[in-house]
């Protein structure tokens, strides 16, 4: 962006966003972007996140954003990777450790239960503590238990580690899309999309490690556990069925690796948006005087910029607003802000029960209708990965289409969702191994591109001062409801697989008429 135009603070390009048109008012003492709104119109902590989303307009897309767009996409990537290696897996556990089908949907329930502790937590955490920690270690946590999750001696055990695996992962979706939100220019903000394009990458990579480490060392089909028969029979043991731990290690290592880039080599800088809520105006100049060098150019953002739009008093009043935990109180703030509150949480809630219940039961389901018809194991996991690669093209035309004008974030989010259901029941009606994949296929295509928009569509509908609460109490909601998802399916699998689809597709459903009530973003300044 040429720096005439950044100048022009109250232009059509900042009109674009649907920034208040008013008259504007210029400090002769400090720089061009003092241009600011006029004070009174717009709350002083806006003024000056819109002085921030300038500067980081004028400094554009550097290597600063590059660094932060791939290690937060590492981070999705990691989600859907620990999701996938359960459900890959289990089925591999439960025979060496002669687990009933009536326990099989435990372990998915105490990751799930992982997931919703460490999204709460951690979406807290990051409005109080900051960005920059949790940030490193969620991963952290997430690599310690991943590695010794393939020691567990027992399915109980197993459980456990999967649980403390969740917590630590429970946090990188919250985190990393405000993140991402935090640092792009506004032009820009279509890659909070494409960032999911990480997550069904991760899960065709874990399904290769899967493919090549599971079918190779596992026990020969239909054996019993070694713990329930006699000593010296033919049975499924530890040493039998080492392709599942040795996945487990592997992703561990990748997790680890993660962690190691984030801490290690990057320098991540705390989000200039955070440091403003909390009254921090110096450090959040610095930090974005520090992008913009890290990128080869200046930033023309001063302390007299933001002291500019801005009296003692006012902000005195600001810091003391947020020392008040005033990210808590912005959920019902007013009705519109109740309102969108109430149908953020619907909508994660129905989503995350539907496609925890797919991504949980569909690689058993289309695992035993292939034993049926005699596909070896090797084959059901190279049809994993066909199921799962379109995924990442899915994302790519959520991220596309929301950029046209007609469709927006939030009709693409309703759009996608109503065909996740209705691929969901068909799958019911189907019996043939190629029809088979071809429905699970259809399915994770409309699930990435669904998730892919309600992701970047989260953290552009809060405003920063609670922008990593609003996130992680809505994946908080929809991970409560990938515990209860699990159980009733589990019940409904000892007697109907039919019953297992029709409670995820009607559950897609009514996803898609929530996103109904849902605003759209995409015309506004993510403040």
């Amino acid at each position: 962006m040429e720096k005439s135009a950044l100048s022009r603070t109250g232009s059509a390009q900042v009109q674009e966003y649907s920034a208040p048109a008013t008259p504007l008012r210029v400090s002769r003492t400090t720089s061009k972007l003092s241009r600011t709104w006029s004070k009174g119109h717009l709350p002083v902590l806006d003024n000056k996140l819109l002085l921030v989303n300038r500067s980081l307009d004028r400094i554009g897309m550097g290597k600063y954003g590059w660094y932060i767009f791939f290690l937060c996409g590492y981070g999705y990537a990691l989600d859907l990777m620990w999701a996938q290696a359960f459900s890959l897996i289990a089925s591999s556990a439960q025979q060496e450790f002669g687990v009933s089908d009536d326990e099989f949907g435990n372990i998915f329930t105490a990751f799930n239960t992982g997931l919703t502790v460490g999204a709460f937590t951690w979406g807290l955490l990051v409005d109080v503590v900051g960005r920059k920690w949790a940030f490193n270690f969620t991963v952290l946590i997430a690599s310690v238990f991943g590695l010794v999750l393939g020691a567990a001696p027992n399915w109980n055990t197993l459980c456990a580690f999967g649980a403390f695996t969740g917590f630590g992962i429970g946090g990188n979706i919250p985190i990393d899309a405000s993140i991402v939100l935090e640092f792009i220019p506004q032009n820009r903000r279509y890659l909070l999309a494409a960032l999911s394009v990480f997550q069904p990458l991760g899960v065709v990579v874990f399904s290769l490690i899967a493919w090549g480490l599971i079918p190779s060392f596992s026990c020969g089909s239909g054996l019993p556990s070694c713990s329930q028969v006699a000593s010296g029979s033919s049975c499924c043991s530890k040493r039998s069925n080492m392709g599942w731990r040795y996945s487990v290690y592997t992703l561990g290592g990748i997790t680890l690796l993660c962690f190691f880039l984030r801490f290690v080599l990057f320098d991540f800088q705390e989000s200039p948006k955070y440091l403003l809520s909390k009254g921090r105006d110096e450090e959040a100049v610095a930090v974005v005087r520090q992008i913009a060098a890290i990128n080869g150019t200046t930033s023309p953002l001063t302390i007299e910029d933001l002291q500019a739009v801005q009296g003692k008093e006012d902000n005195a009043a600001n810091q003391a607003n947020a020392s008040r935990g005033a990210h808590l109180k912005g959920f019902f703030a007013d009705w519109q802000m109740a309102r969108l509150t109430l149908f953020t949480w619907l909508t994660y809630i129905f989503d995350y029960a539907a496609f925890s219940i797919a991504g949980n039961f569909l690689p058993t389901i289309l695992r035993r209708k292939g034993a049926d018809v005699g596909q070896s194991i090797a084959t059901t996991y190279r049809n994993y990965i066909i199921i799962y690669a379109p995924g990442i093209v899915g994302v790519l035309l959520g991220a596309v289409a929301i950029q046209v004008p007609k469709f927006g974030r939030k009709w693409v989010m309703t759009f996608s969702a109503t065909l996740m259901g209705v691929s969901l029941f068909l799958f019911v009606v189907i019996s043939s191994p190629a029809a088979n994949v071809g429905f699970n296929m259809m399915e994770y295509f409309f699930q990435s591109m669904f998730n892919a928009v309600l992701y970047g569509w989260t953290p552009e509908a809060f405003p920063s001062s609670f922008r990593g609460s609003a996130c992680g109490v809505a994946s908080t909601w929809g991970r409560l409801a990938s515990i209860i998802a699990p159980i009733i399916a589990t019940r409904l699998m000892t007697t109907s697989v039919n019953g297992v689809l029709y409670l995820a597709g009607g559950a897609a459903l009514l996803s898609a008429a929530s996103t109904t009530f849902l605003t759209e973003t995409s015309r506004r300044d993510a403040m």
